[in-house]
Formats: structure tokens, sequence, C-alpha cells
């Protein structure tokens, strides 16, 4: 199924890579700046989102995590971090100055509140919001690298850094209620769509599994609750290790890829007990409506999208 997708990106990267030779005139020397990378690592014993709940009820929070440097040898180090609300506007503080790394780290509601001066109170932390947590590196010759840009986009003037998929360079610590959504749950699948044509008219049953990632994030076995694998497209399951999704406070925020890249929008139309009710749809025009049970027979909570 869509096979043709990736035949033309195999193509187009072929036809970079041949340009590119072309372009080196033949010495193949590419100047690099010298430049630093951290690794972020969670505490495992830690929360890894930041709790609604606890903050609105004046509970301490610990956001608990290691910093260290991967490569480089910077001058000086600083942990910032990044505040995206779920509306927009994106805030840019530094959390702690001029560390020395390795180094184990605390950050408590009231740091964040500190550290923002757009963040007066708890009452200003929102369902969806993300902390992401970084270093700002400064080398020896004065040159400041950040890890992520003011505007919250990944890669700001560090993109220069030479990096390694072995590292993580960020750590983001959503905005969220305790969940318990994993589990595998039965489903029945009908009005399947897709521009083949050639979609079953009857009812198509089956389970997907969604895991626990933690912070109310969630890995989903099948985005398309059993279409891909029925006349629609013969293939197997839509999903990937993006295919993921989020509860926020009951709040289910959708938008995760399939092994094409697809992305998948979920609509909740109807919760009933055990039953939950959706329409889904992805950006190839496939799309469908879906009654997924509960693991065990137990109701869901009053979950709904935006």
């Amino acid at each position: 199924m869509k096979k043709i997708r990736i035949i033309l990106l195999i193509v187009v990267a072929t036809l970079a890579l041949a340009t590119s030779c072309e372009d080196d005139g033949g010495t193949s020397v590419i100047p690099l700046d010298e430049g630093a990378v951290p690794n972020m690592v969670k505490s495992t014993s830690a929360p890894a989102f930041i709790d609604l709940v606890k903050v609105n009820s004046g509970e301490p929070i610990s956001l608990e995590f290691n910093a260290s440097v991967a490569q480089g040898k910077p001058a000086s180090t600083d942990i910032v971090g990044i505040y995206t609300t779920f509306a927009g506007p994106v805030y840019t503080a530094v959390l702690v100055s001029n560390v020395t790394l390795p180094q184990d780290f605390t950050i408590t509601a009231d740091d964040i509140i500190s550290a923002f001066s757009e963040i007066n109170s708890g009452a200003d932390f929102e369902v969806g919001d993300v902390l992401t947590i970084t270093t700002r590196f400064t080398m020896e010759d004065g040159t400041v690298l950040e890890i992520v840009s003011p505007d919250g986009v990944t890669g700001g003037t560090g993109t220069n850094i030479q990096t390694t998929v072995l590292f993580t360079t960020v750590i983001n610590y959503p905005v969220s209620c305790t969940s318990s959504l994993g589990g595998t749950h039965s489903f029945v699948s009908t009005n399947l769509q897709a521009i083949t044509g050639t979609c079953p008219t009857g009812a198509v049953t089956g389970t997907v599994t969604w895991t626990d990632q933690g912070g109310g994030i969630y890995l989903s076995s099948d985005l398309g609750f059993g279409q891909y694998g029925t006349t629609c497209w013969n293939d197997s399951p839509a999903t990937s290790g993006g295919a993921t999704f989020t509860d926020a406070c009951n709040l289910i925020i959708s938008g995760g890829q399939d092994q094409y890249a697809l992305t998948y929008i979920w609509v909740i139309t109807d919760v009933s007990g055990p039953e939950l009710t959706m329409s889904w749809s992805n950006d190839y025009g496939d799309s469908g409506d879906v009654v997924i049970t509960r693991e065990g027979g137990e109701d869901w909570p009053e979950l709904f999208t935006q």
C-alpha cells in the first residue's frame, strides 16, 4: 500500500546525493565548526509530566533529570526551559545558570514560576502546555549554542553542532494529569473509506493496544483500527514509533503518524460506559468510524477532543 510514495522518496534522495557529489568539486572537504552536544535523561523515579491536579492544589512537584556533555568542551553551560503553551505563545527562560556538568537537577513548580516572567502562579499552567528542558552552551570563543531556538523550534544556533541519535538533547514535560488508558481494547470499525474504493461495506472487528509511554502519552498499535488490513489496502496495521496520542486530563490530542508518515486525527463523538466512539481520518483520504470497548469492560473516563 502506498509503495509509490517510498519509491519517489528514494528517487529524490538519489538525485540529491548525485547533485551534492557534483558540487563538492572532488575535494569532499567541508569545514566543521567545533560544537557541543548535551545528553538529557529523565529520572525514572520522578514524574514524567507536570501534574496539573497537584499544581492546582498546591502540592509539591519535582521534575528530576540528569544533564551531561556528550560531546565538546563548552566554557559554560546554562539549563534553559522553553515553555510552549497549548494556546500558542512560547516563553524562554534560564532555569539554572553557569552549571558544571554532569549533574542531577530538580525543578519544582515554584522554580518554573520564578524563572518565567510570563507565568505568575500555578493557575497559569494549562492542559496541553509543554515544558522543554535543554542546555545553552557558551564555547571558548564566545559562540553561544542554543539547542532549541527562543521560538521553541528544535535547532537553534546550535544546528551546526555534530549530533548523534545516541544522545537526547531535549526532554519534555507536558502539563497533564494521571492517566490510565493503556491496554488491549477491542474495536468495531464501520464506514471505512479509501481512495481505492474497495473498502468492505460491513463491520470490521479487531483489537488495538495502547502502550503507556508516560506523561499521558500512548503508543497505538493501529491508528486506523483495522482499515489497512482490509480490502481497502491489504496492508499491515497503521502504526510506527510515532503513532502516539496524548491524554491531557481527558482531552485526547491526536496527530500520530503511521509507517508512511501519514498523520491521523481522531474525533470523539460519544463516551458511554466502556464504549468509546470516534471518527478518524488521515491526510491521504483514509477515514472511518470506530467503537472501542475498553479492556476488562471498565468505563472510560469522560474523554473528549477539540
